[in-house]
């Protein structure tokens, strides 16, 4: 018989000690694919701990839910809720010391976790591209100002600029429509021909044809073909320079909300030493990445959205459990969905343009203040961030290394731990306390 954990991890002193704690199967990371491979994992018999940043299992795209909660999202919190997995939140992983160990920062203190295989589920985050303007106060990412909102923001009334690229967009317009902003504008910088070939390549995947219908309306308010310019303003956003066909118009708002789609978190992977490749971590049919005892599911693989990230979370439940033949059983079903999510990628792909948006005098690393045109006079990453400290901010190079890929073509991936600034408490790598062993792995 299989070890199981508890529920909930034993009591520990409110102290800076470091505890230690053993697993069979570690997920990191609580969206959709996290929960799918940790409730899999654990009704194989195996002893699963999920460790995520969140107040909450349920990521990103389903914050905010609950067991409670209709469709998708409330039927796999309540999986588990009902399952023996252990659940870390407001938990993140800082380093990988050694092979089949990792030390974690939790609200209790340090924590050290040793497991016999890992799921890597970091999810992803949005692209920002620089331009004129993209730092003041009121400008934000798509999906950060619906978070925003979600989390008590006023948006009723508000003055609100959509633009980007990508299904996102129409996500967040009607989200925000609903919440009571009015959406000057919806911009998707795609050509229009481009775009109506990905609409009409739906027929091919019925299931997202469906879940488009219900975006129609914003579908049709979407102004194909532009972008942002500039953002304008003194202590405050005032209004946008767009481009439109060919044509600038000025628009007052007060909010910018700009998404240039999504790109994976591969800072985990990579402390994990995964081979990464075209900016996602490379993994074989079974989701078995180039480490024997990591796996990885999700928006890690490259942008399929929550069915991908479901699918690619049973199926590597069942491998880190050994279920072969179960996730087998799942291949197909997966190869449907990543052919769909490649549709999205080459439908909206970020036309060359926007390159020239990041003007020399404009910020690239908002932590560090380093301008573009400083990097721009670099030959590598690797050079911008000896030269010019762009990257060795406190996000770690997340926001701008992922402008300088885009701009420059640059491999911005790095894998120096702590992945996160953190506490030297949180460095250090205890002996094993038998007592604290015998609590949590009886």
């Amino acid at each position: 018989m299989r070890d199981h954990l508890p529920n909930s991890t034993a009591a520990t002193p409110a102290t800076n000690a470091c505890h230690r704690q053993t697993c069979a199967v570690l997920i990191v990371g609580g969206g959709p694919a996290g929960i799918a491979a940790a409730v899999t994992a654990s009704a194989a018999g195996l002893a699963t701990v999920l460790i995520d940043e969140g107040l909450a299992p349920g990521g990103q795209i389903w914050r905010g839910s609950t067991v409670t909660s209709p469709g998708t999202a409330g039927y796999w919190l309540r999986a588990l809720t009902a399952s023996s997995v252990t659940v870390l939140s407001r938990g993140r992983v800082v380093a990988h010391p050694e092979p089949g160990t990792v030390m974690c920062e939790t609200p209790d203190g340090p924590l050290v976790i040793t497991y016999r295989r890992a799921v890597l589920c970091p999810g992803a985050r949005e692209l920002f591209l620089p331009f004129p303007g993209w730092t003041l106060p009121g400008v934000s990412g798509a999906g950060g100002l619906q978070a925003l909102m979600k989390g008590g923001l006023p948006v009723a009334d508000k003055r609100v600029v959509i633009a980007g690229t990508g299904p996102l967009l129409l996500a967040v317009a009607r989200s925000l429509g609903q919440a009571g902003a009015r959406i000057e504008l919806l911009a998707d910088q795609a050509p229009a021909a481009q775009v109506r070939r990905f609409a009409l390549s739906l027929w091919r995947h019925p299931g997202k044809a469906l879940q488009a219908l219900t975006l129609a309306p914003q579908a049709l308010r979407l102004q194909h073909d532009t972008w942002v310019l500039r953002a304008e303003g003194g202590q405050h956003l005032e209004q946008v320079v767009i481009t439109r066909r060919g044509r600038q118009e000025t628009i007052a708002c007060d909010y910018l909300a700009c998404g240039f789609g999504l790109i994976p978190n591969t800072e985990l992977p990579a402390l994990f030493g995964c081979r990464i490749d075209q900016g996602r971590v490379v993994v074989d049919d079974l989701l078995r990445s180039s480490r024997q005892d990591v796996l990885c599911a999700g928006e890690v693989l490259g942008i399929g959205g929550v069915d991908a990230a479901l699918i690619e979370g049973r199926l590597a439940g069942h491998v880190a459990a050994e279920q072969i033949t179960q996730a087998g059983a799942l291949l197909r079903a997966r190869a449907g969905i990543r052919a769909f999510a490649e549709l999205i990628e080459r439908g909206f792909a970020l036309r060359p343009e926007l390159k020239q948006l990041a003007a020399p005098d404009v910020l690239l690393c908002r932590c560090e203040d380093v301008t573009a045109g400083a990097v721009a006079a670099c030959h590598s990453w690797r050079e911008a961030r000896l030269l010019t400290r762009c990257g060795m901010g406190t996000c770690q190079g997340r926001i701008c290394g992922a402008a300088a890929r885009f701009l420059h073509g640059w491999n911005s991936t790095t894998a120096r731990p702590p992945l996160q600034p953190t506490s030297l408490d949180h460095l250090r790598l205890p002996q094993p306390d038998q007592s604290v062993l015998q609590e949590t792995h009886p």
